[in-house]
């Protein structure tokens, strides 16, 4: 990315895009040329334990220029579709990198995937690049990965302690038979998506 001409590179990942509960978060970890060989073992955080992902956020922290997250909560996610939450967490992202100092006029973002669902959410167009399989291959959308993945699992061992027995610290919003189980008994939080739930439940 940086010998064809761009100047900083936004890794983008999203993580929670299958979840049953709980926002959708989208990691941004900006890298230039001068940052160097990324920290050992950095990779896709669905390669990583969690034990290992806790251990490389603060590293992918620090060898990034910047890093942010964005989120688009469950209201969100049911009110516009997952697709318009991803950019929308995305939107706040990038607004957080600019606050920050980052230089979004100056940069490229990788987006993982074959799809640009970034710029319908944006006001002034960004210059995309998606690369399939760019979480496994590219290390700043592999630092978006664990950034995001950390930050919203983190989250979701918070809401347990407010909303307690969905099993969210182990599930993390996703949708296992005792998640379900846990909704037949206990009914929907305000963390579920309800659209999600209307044909499993």
């Amino acid at each position: 990315m940086h010998a064809a001409g761009a100047r900083f590179v936004i890794g983008i990942d999203e993580v929670g895009r299958g979840a049953i509960a709980g926002p959708v978060a989208v990691g941004l970890c900006l890298v230039d040329a001068s940052v160097g060989a990324h920290p050992a073992g950095l990779r896709d955080s669905k390669m990583l334990s969690e034990k290992r992902r806790v251990e490389l956020a603060p590293l992918a922290d620090a060898w990034a220029l910047y890093t942010a997250v964005g989120l688009a909560s469950a209201d969100e996610v049911d009110g516009i579709g997952i697709v318009a939450a991803l950019g929308l967490a995305a939107k706040r992202g990038l607004v957080a990198l600019h606050e920050a100092g980052a230089s979004i006029r100056e940069s490229v973002v990788l987006l993982d995937g074959s799809h640009d669902w970034l710029n319908p959410a944006l006001v002034t167009p960004v210059r995309v690049t998606t690369r399939v399989k760019a979480d496994r291959d590219c290390a700043s959308v592999a630092g978006a990965s664990v950034v995001a993945k950390v930050h919203r699992d983190t989250l979701m061992i918070q809401a347990d302690a407010r909303l307690p027995g969905y099993g969210w610290p182990g599930n993390k919003g996703y949708g296992s038979s005792a998640h379900y189980a846990a909704i037949t008994e206990l009914g929907a939080t305000d963390m579920h998506r309800h659209t999600w739930l209307k044909n499993t439940t």
